[in-house]
Protein backbone atom coordinates (compact mmCIF):
# COMPACT_ATOMS: atom_id res chain seq x y z
CA UNK A 1 0.00 0.00 0.00
CA UNK A 2 1.70 3.20 -1.17
CA UNK A 3 0.84 6.13 1.07
CA UNK A 4 2.48 9.53 1.00
CA UNK A 5 4.37 10.09 4.25
CA UNK A 6 3.34 13.75 4.20
CA UNK A 7 -0.22 12.62 4.97
CA UNK A 8 1.02 11.34 8.31
CA UNK A 9 2.28 14.80 9.22
CA UNK A 10 -1.12 16.26 8.46
CA UNK A 11 -2.91 13.71 10.60
CA UNK A 12 -3.48 14.02 14.31
CA UNK A 13 -0.95 11.34 15.26
CA UNK A 14 1.96 13.75 16.00
CA UNK A 15 -0.35 15.74 18.28
CA UNK A 16 -1.34 12.53 20.10
CA UNK A 17 2.34 11.78 20.60
CA UNK A 18 3.08 15.21 22.09
CA UNK A 19 0.10 15.06 24.43
CA UNK A 20 1.10 11.57 25.55
CA UNK A 21 4.69 12.65 26.26
CA UNK A 22 3.51 15.69 28.22
CA UNK A 23 1.19 13.56 30.39
CA UNK A 24 3.76 13.79 33.16
CA UNK A 25 2.87 17.47 33.55
CA UNK A 26 -0.80 16.62 33.98
CA UNK A 27 0.17 13.91 36.45
CA UNK A 28 2.17 16.47 38.43
CA UNK A 29 -0.88 18.72 38.71
CA UNK A 30 -3.10 15.82 39.77
CA UNK A 31 -0.45 14.73 42.27
CA UNK A 32 -0.25 18.22 43.76
CA UNK A 33 -4.03 18.38 44.18
CA UNK A 34 -4.14 14.90 45.73
CA UNK A 35 -1.29 15.75 48.08
CA UNK A 36 -3.01 18.96 49.13
CA UNK A 37 -6.28 17.16 49.82
CA UNK A 38 -4.75 14.14 51.54
CA UNK A 39 -2.53 16.44 53.58
CA UNK A 40 -5.67 17.62 55.38
CA UNK A 41 -6.68 14.06 56.34
CA UNK A 42 -5.31 14.44 59.86
CA UNK A 43 -7.87 12.06 61.41
CA UNK A 44 -7.02 9.05 59.24
CA UNK A 45 -5.61 5.83 60.70
CA UNK A 46 -2.21 6.59 59.15
CA UNK A 47 -0.23 9.80 58.92
CA UNK A 48 -1.00 12.13 55.99
CA UNK A 49 2.41 11.73 54.36
CA UNK A 50 2.02 7.94 54.36
CA UNK A 51 -1.46 8.28 52.89
CA UNK A 52 -0.08 10.51 50.11
CA UNK A 53 2.67 8.01 49.25
CA UNK A 54 0.31 5.04 49.25
CA UNK A 55 -2.34 6.75 47.11
CA UNK A 56 -0.01 8.18 44.48
CA UNK A 57 2.06 4.98 44.46
CA UNK A 58 -1.06 2.91 43.78
CA UNK A 59 -2.09 5.23 40.94
CA UNK A 60 1.39 4.90 39.37
CA UNK A 61 1.21 1.11 39.68
CA UNK A 62 -2.19 0.99 37.98
CA UNK A 63 -1.03 3.33 35.23
CA UNK A 64 2.06 1.16 34.59
CA UNK A 65 -0.21 -1.84 33.93
CA UNK A 66 -2.33 0.18 31.48
CA UNK A 67 0.80 1.51 29.75
CA UNK A 68 2.33 -1.96 29.42
CA UNK A 69 -0.86 -3.34 27.92
CA UNK A 70 -1.54 -0.59 25.38
CA UNK A 71 1.96 0.61 24.43
CA UNK A 72 2.92 -1.12 21.12
CA UNK A 73 6.38 -2.50 20.39
CA UNK A 74 6.14 -1.38 16.74
CA UNK A 75 3.74 0.84 14.73
CA UNK A 76 2.33 -2.29 13.08
CA UNK A 77 1.28 -3.63 16.51
CA UNK A 78 -0.51 -0.47 17.64
CA UNK A 79 -4.07 -1.33 18.69
CA UNK A 80 -5.19 2.30 18.47
CA UNK A 81 -4.25 2.58 14.75
CA UNK A 82 -6.45 1.38 11.93
CA UNK A 83 -4.81 -0.39 8.98
CA UNK A 84 -4.32 2.81 7.02
CA UNK A 85 -2.70 4.57 9.97
CA UNK A 86 -0.41 1.56 10.56
CA UNK A 87 0.75 1.71 6.96
CA UNK A 88 1.39 5.44 7.28
CA UNK A 89 3.35 4.93 10.51
CA UNK A 90 5.44 2.13 8.99
CA UNK A 91 6.23 4.25 5.93
CA UNK A 92 7.23 7.15 8.18
CA UNK A 93 9.61 4.86 10.05
CA UNK A 94 10.96 3.63 6.71
CA UNK A 95 11.88 7.21 5.76
CA UNK A 96 13.91 7.44 8.98
CA UNK A 97 16.06 4.59 7.56
CA UNK A 98 15.67 2.61 10.79
CA UNK A 99 13.31 -0.23 9.80
CA UNK A 100 11.19 -1.99 12.40
CA UNK A 101 11.90 -3.96 15.55
CA UNK A 102 14.47 -6.77 15.33
CA UNK A 103 14.53 -9.20 18.28
CA UNK A 104 17.92 -10.68 17.34
CA UNK A 105 20.81 -9.52 19.54
CA UNK A 106 23.64 -8.03 17.47
CA UNK A 107 26.89 -8.17 19.45
CA UNK A 108 28.77 -5.92 17.04
CA UNK A 109 26.13 -3.24 17.66
CA UNK A 110 26.81 -3.45 21.41
CA UNK A 111 30.49 -2.77 20.70
CA UNK A 112 29.60 0.05 18.33
CA UNK A 113 27.35 1.68 20.95
CA UNK A 114 30.13 1.51 23.55
CA UNK A 115 32.57 3.25 21.18
CA UNK A 116 30.19 5.76 19.59
CA UNK A 117 30.46 9.33 20.91
CA UNK A 118 26.79 9.87 19.95
CA UNK A 119 25.73 7.31 22.54
CA UNK A 120 27.90 8.86 25.24
CA UNK A 121 26.47 12.27 24.42
CA UNK A 122 22.98 10.99 25.21
CA UNK A 123 24.23 9.31 28.39
CA UNK A 124 25.87 12.52 29.63
CA UNK A 125 22.81 14.59 28.75
CA UNK A 126 20.72 12.02 30.63
CA UNK A 127 22.91 12.48 33.69
CA UNK A 128 22.73 16.27 33.41
CA UNK A 129 18.93 16.45 33.23
CA UNK A 130 18.76 13.72 35.88
CA UNK A 131 20.71 15.86 38.33
CA UNK A 132 18.33 18.78 37.72
CA UNK A 133 15.27 16.56 38.03
CA UNK A 134 16.49 14.84 41.19
CA UNK A 135 17.38 18.12 42.87
CA UNK A 136 14.31 20.12 41.89
CA UNK A 137 11.73 17.38 42.48
CA UNK A 138 13.09 16.34 45.88
CA UNK A 139 13.81 19.79 47.26
CA UNK A 140 11.14 22.00 45.75
CA UNK A 141 9.10 21.81 48.93
CA UNK A 142 12.15 22.62 51.05
CA UNK A 143 12.94 25.62 48.88
CA UNK A 144 9.38 26.93 49.08
CA UNK A 145 9.33 26.49 52.87
CA UNK A 146 12.56 28.46 53.07
CA UNK A 147 10.89 31.30 51.17
CA UNK A 148 8.33 31.62 53.98
CA UNK A 149 5.46 29.27 53.08
CA UNK A 150 3.84 26.64 55.31
CA UNK A 151 4.09 22.91 54.61
CA UNK A 152 0.58 22.55 53.18
CA UNK A 153 0.98 25.74 51.12
CA UNK A 154 4.11 24.37 49.46
CA UNK A 155 2.05 21.42 48.23
CA UNK A 156 -0.52 23.53 46.43
CA UNK A 157 2.24 25.83 45.12
CA UNK A 158 3.58 22.86 43.16
CA UNK A 159 0.37 22.77 41.08
CA UNK A 160 1.57 25.33 38.46
CA UNK A 161 4.73 23.29 37.81
CA UNK A 162 2.68 20.60 36.12
CA UNK A 163 0.93 23.16 33.91
CA UNK A 164 4.26 24.73 32.95
CA UNK A 165 5.72 21.32 32.10
CA UNK A 166 2.65 20.32 30.07
CA UNK A 167 2.75 23.52 27.97
CA UNK A 168 6.51 23.46 27.38
CA UNK A 169 6.75 19.76 26.54
CA UNK A 170 3.73 19.86 24.22
CA UNK A 171 4.98 22.98 22.43
CA UNK A 172 8.53 21.62 22.10
CA UNK A 173 7.27 18.29 20.77
CA UNK A 174 5.03 19.90 18.15
CA UNK A 175 7.80 22.26 17.00
CA UNK A 176 10.29 19.38 16.80
CA UNK A 177 7.92 17.36 14.61
CA UNK A 178 6.81 20.09 12.22
CA UNK A 179 10.04 22.09 11.89
CA UNK A 180 12.96 20.23 10.36
CA UNK A 181 16.30 20.19 12.20
CA UNK A 182 15.03 22.08 15.25
CA UNK A 183 15.61 19.43 17.92
CA UNK A 184 19.11 20.45 19.02
CA UNK A 185 18.12 24.12 19.10
CA UNK A 186 15.04 23.29 21.18
CA UNK A 187 17.11 21.16 23.56
CA UNK A 188 19.40 24.15 24.13
CA UNK A 189 16.56 26.67 24.45
CA UNK A 190 14.55 24.60 26.93
CA UNK A 191 17.57 24.63 29.24
CA UNK A 192 17.70 28.45 29.30
CA UNK A 193 14.62 29.18 31.51
CA UNK A 194 15.71 26.66 34.14
CA UNK A 195 19.22 28.12 34.14
CA UNK A 196 17.82 31.65 34.54
CA UNK A 197 15.59 30.43 37.38
CA UNK A 198 18.54 28.90 39.24
CA UNK A 199 20.50 32.14 38.90
CA UNK A 200 17.44 33.97 40.24
CA UNK A 201 17.18 31.70 43.27
CA UNK A 202 20.87 32.30 43.95
CA UNK A 203 20.82 36.12 43.73
CA UNK A 204 17.25 37.31 44.56
CA UNK A 205 16.79 38.33 48.25
CA UNK A 206 14.37 36.33 50.43
CA UNK A 207 12.19 39.43 50.78
CA UNK A 208 11.01 38.86 47.18
CA UNK A 209 9.48 35.47 47.89
CA UNK A 210 7.09 35.35 44.93
CA UNK A 211 9.94 36.06 42.51
CA UNK A 212 11.77 33.15 44.11
CA UNK A 213 8.67 30.96 43.76
CA UNK A 214 8.55 31.81 40.04
CA UNK A 215 12.20 30.84 39.67
CA UNK A 216 11.46 27.55 41.41
CA UNK A 217 8.57 26.83 39.03
CA UNK A 218 10.93 27.21 36.07
CA UNK A 219 12.85 24.12 37.20
CA UNK A 220 10.04 21.87 36.00
CA UNK A 221 10.77 22.88 32.43
CA UNK A 222 13.43 20.17 32.72
CA UNK A 223 10.77 17.89 31.25
CA UNK A 224 11.47 19.60 27.91
CA UNK A 225 15.18 18.62 27.71
CA UNK A 226 14.29 15.11 28.88
CA UNK A 227 11.77 14.58 26.08
CA UNK A 228 13.94 16.24 23.42
CA UNK A 229 16.94 14.09 24.29
CA UNK A 230 14.69 11.04 23.80
CA UNK A 231 13.54 12.37 20.44
CA UNK A 232 17.13 12.98 19.30
CA UNK A 233 18.26 9.58 20.51
CA UNK A 234 15.52 7.68 18.71
CA UNK A 235 15.99 9.72 15.53
CA UNK A 236 19.78 9.42 15.33
CA UNK A 237 20.63 5.95 16.65
CA UNK A 238 19.83 3.18 14.15
CA UNK A 239 20.14 -0.55 14.72
CA UNK A 240 17.77 -2.18 17.20
CA UNK A 241 20.45 -3.54 19.53
CA UNK A 242 22.46 -0.33 19.40
CA UNK A 243 19.40 1.79 20.15
CA UNK A 244 18.39 -0.50 23.02
CA UNK A 245 21.88 -0.26 24.54
CA UNK A 246 21.90 3.52 24.11
CA UNK A 247 18.49 3.80 25.77
CA UNK A 248 19.83 1.68 28.62
CA UNK A 249 22.85 3.97 28.96
CA UNK A 250 20.58 7.01 29.00
CA UNK A 251 18.33 5.62 31.73
CA UNK A 252 21.28 4.38 33.83
CA UNK A 253 22.97 7.79 33.72
CA UNK A 254 19.62 9.55 34.26
CA UNK A 255 19.01 7.46 37.39
CA UNK A 256 22.53 8.21 38.61
CA UNK A 257 21.90 11.90 37.99
CA UNK A 258 18.71 11.79 40.05
CA UNK A 259 20.62 10.21 42.94
CA UNK A 260 23.35 12.87 42.68
CA UNK A 261 20.80 15.70 42.48
CA UNK A 262 19.04 14.50 45.61
CA UNK A 263 22.29 14.42 47.58
CA UNK A 264 23.85 17.81 46.85
CA UNK A 265 21.32 19.77 48.92
CA UNK A 266 22.53 20.18 52.51
CA UNK A 267 20.20 21.16 55.36
CA UNK A 268 22.78 23.51 56.89
CA UNK A 269 22.63 25.61 53.69
CA UNK A 270 18.88 26.30 53.90
CA UNK A 271 17.01 28.23 52.63
CA UNK A 272 19.07 28.94 49.48
CA UNK A 273 20.96 25.59 49.35
CA UNK A 274 24.00 27.12 47.64
CA UNK A 275 25.76 23.83 46.82
CA UNK A 276 22.60 22.30 45.35
CA UNK A 277 21.76 25.32 43.21
CA UNK A 278 25.34 25.51 41.88
CA UNK A 279 25.24 21.78 41.13
CA UNK A 280 22.00 22.11 39.15
CA UNK A 281 23.31 25.20 37.37
CA UNK A 282 26.49 23.37 36.39
CA UNK A 283 24.44 20.47 35.03
CA UNK A 284 22.32 22.76 32.88
CA UNK A 285 25.39 24.53 31.51
CA UNK A 286 26.99 21.17 30.78
CA UNK A 287 23.94 20.01 28.81
CA UNK A 288 23.88 23.26 26.80
CA UNK A 289 27.59 23.01 26.01
CA UNK A 290 27.25 19.37 24.91
CA UNK A 291 24.24 20.27 22.75
CA UNK A 292 26.16 22.99 20.89
CA UNK A 293 29.13 20.66 20.36
CA UNK A 294 26.82 17.82 19.28
CA UNK A 295 24.83 19.97 16.83
CA UNK A 296 28.00 21.21 15.13
CA UNK A 297 29.25 17.63 14.94
CA UNK A 298 26.04 16.45 13.26
CA UNK A 299 26.25 19.17 10.62
CA UNK A 300 29.86 18.17 9.87
CA UNK A 301 29.05 14.46 9.67
CA UNK A 302 26.08 15.00 7.34
CA UNK A 303 28.20 17.16 5.01
CA UNK A 304 31.01 14.59 5.07
CA UNK A 305 28.57 11.81 4.16
CA UNK A 306 27.05 13.85 1.34
CA UNK A 307 30.52 14.51 -0.05
CA UNK A 308 31.52 10.85 0.21
CA UNK A 309 28.31 9.03 -0.75
CA UNK A 310 26.25 11.69 -2.48
CA UNK A 311 22.80 13.08 -1.70
CA UNK A 312 20.14 10.68 -0.40
CA UNK A 313 17.64 10.72 -3.25
CA UNK A 314 16.26 8.38 -5.89
CA UNK A 315 17.91 4.95 -5.80
CA UNK A 316 20.17 6.01 -2.92
CA UNK A 317 17.11 6.73 -0.77
CA UNK A 318 15.51 3.39 -1.66
CA UNK A 319 18.76 1.61 -0.73
CA UNK A 320 18.90 3.51 2.57
CA UNK A 321 15.35 2.41 3.40
CA UNK A 322 16.18 -1.23 2.57
CA UNK A 323 19.33 -1.03 4.71
CA UNK A 324 17.21 0.30 7.56
CA UNK A 325 14.96 -2.76 7.38
CA UNK A 326 18.13 -4.90 7.37
CA UNK A 327 18.82 -3.49 10.86
CA UNK A 328 22.00 -1.65 9.86
CA UNK A 329 23.24 0.95 12.32
CA UNK A 330 23.52 4.65 11.56
CA UNK A 331 27.26 4.13 10.92
CA UNK A 332 26.74 1.13 8.64
CA UNK A 333 23.94 2.64 6.55
CA UNK A 334 25.67 5.03 4.14
CA UNK A 335 22.32 6.67 3.33
CA UNK A 336 21.62 7.58 6.96
CA UNK A 337 21.65 11.29 7.77
CA UNK A 338 21.46 12.65 11.28
CA UNK A 339 18.57 14.84 12.44
CA UNK A 340 19.50 18.13 14.02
Amino acid sequence: MNINAAFYKKSEQPLRMCIFLSFNGVATMVGALLSFGLGHATHAAIKPWKLIFLTIGLLNFCWSIIFTWFCPSTPADARFFNEKEKAIAVERVAHNYQGLKNDKLQFHQIKEAAMDLHCWFYALVGMGVGVVNGGSSNFQSALLKGFGFSGISTTILQLPTGAIEWVVVTAAGIIAIFFKNSRSILLFLTCVPGTAGLIGIHVIPLTHKWALVGCTWLQYIVGGPVILSWILLNANVAGQTKRTITNGMWFAFYAAGNIIGANIFYTNEAPKYKSGIIGLLTSYCGVMFLTIFYGIGLIWQNKRRDAKYGKVEGEAEEEAIINGFKDLTDRENTGFRYCL
